[in-house]
């Protein structure tokens, strides 16, 4: 499901309006436009304006600074392009999403679902295969963000009449929903929609309630349990110019430690969606003086954290296999603040 969904079936909302909102928005928070771009692109699709989304997204994808996650521009790109009759264009961004193999479940879900949506199965198949492949192989525990993955492949296959493979078995541990993905996914479930067995129909009712609250559930997930992270530059900046926040932060390697360590015992304790915003002086500052507040007070850090969060700023917890620390070293997670102690 593509993260910047607006609220479709929102009633009296003027997709043209919002968007024209959210883009002035990104105008005076330039730390936040990619993240209102995007979402300012998605109520131009629902208004129909599929050339203008194209035109933010191309305008995201010249941006001189440089994108957080490029490869979902792309694929949000490619999948309203071929909504246009532009599917050759399509074609070639996916198949150089493929190509580029982002660490990210979201490009590849959005890319795959577009194959999907336009019967492109055994092309969607693979898709989805090769995400899983890549970001979940030696996972013992699969991140929440990939769930959409497997269980899009779980659908495909099921279209596609393939028997039950190991990642299919998966998702069938990890959905929760009352009815089982066997019956979510059934490709006769069409034809039970054009039933005139009142017992068809009702049994057909509660199939689709149960994949509207899992979708619903995606939506209204809550907002990543964020810790604050300094790189070493800010941190000194900050330590400068307010020494009282010392008592927090003895060090940077100590900083960096005590992230590692809180996040590992959240996990160790059940709780999800895990992540790490990082912090800049200048954000903080402005972020204390809207809360009228002295940025030596120790006590807004976490509301920080948790605004950057809400704001779209975290990343997920721990980093997939092979990507590289959080903590900004340029080495592989594993080889860093991920090993074993």
């Amino acid at each position: 499901m593509r993260p910047d969904t607006p609220a479709q079936n929102a009633e009296n909302v003027d997709h043209t309006a919002e968007a024209a909102r959210l883009e002035r928005t990104a105008g005076l928070y330039p730390e936040d436009a990619e993240a209102l771009l995007l979402q300012a692109a998605a109520h131009l699709e629902l208004s129909g304006d599929r050339p203008a989304a194209t035109t933010l997204y191309d305008r995201l994808l010249s941006s001189p600074d440089g994108l957080d996650n490029a490869p979902l521009v792309r694929a949000l790109k490619a999948a309203n392009l071929w909504e246009y009759d532009h599917e050759a264009e399509a074609r070639a961004i996916i198949e150089g999403i493929r190509t580029t193999a982002p660490r990210d479940p979201a490009p590849w879900v959005i890319v795959a679902e577009s194959l999907e949506s336009h019967d492109e199965l055994d092309a969607a198949h693979k898709t989805f295969t090769e995400a899983v492949d890549l970001l979940l192989a030696d996972v013992p525990e699969p991140p929440y963000a990939t769930h959409p993955l497997l269980y899009g492949r779980h659908r495909v296959r099921r279209m596609l009449g393939a028997a039950h493979d190991d990642w299919d078995i998966l998702a069938d541990t990890l959905h929760t929903a009352p009815v089982p993905l066997d019956e979510l996914h059934d490709p006769k479930r069409v034809w039970s929609l054009g039933s005139e067995n009142p017992a068809e129909l009702r049994a057909e009712i509660t199939r689709l309630q149960a994949e509207l609250g899992a979708y619903r559930e995606a939506l209204s997930r809550p907002f990543p349990v964020a810790v604050l992270h300094w790189p070493a530059r800010e941190l000194e900046e900050l330590l400068t110019a307010y020494a009282d926040l010392a008592t927090e932060y003895p060090s940077h390697e100590t900083h960096l430690a005590t992230i590692e360590a809180s996040l590992r015992e959240l996990a160790s304790s059940g709780t999800p969606n895990l992540g790490i915003v990082t912090g800049t002086v200048p954000s903080y500052e402005a972020f204390a003086a809207s809360e009228s507040a002295s940025p030596s007070d120790a006590t807004l850090l976490p509301q920080y954290a948790t605004t950057l969060a809400a704001r779209g700023r975290a990343v997920a917890w721990p980093p997939q296999r092979g990507a590289e620390c959080w903590c900004g070293s340029g080495r592989g997670y594993g080889e860093c603040h991920g090993t074993t102690v």
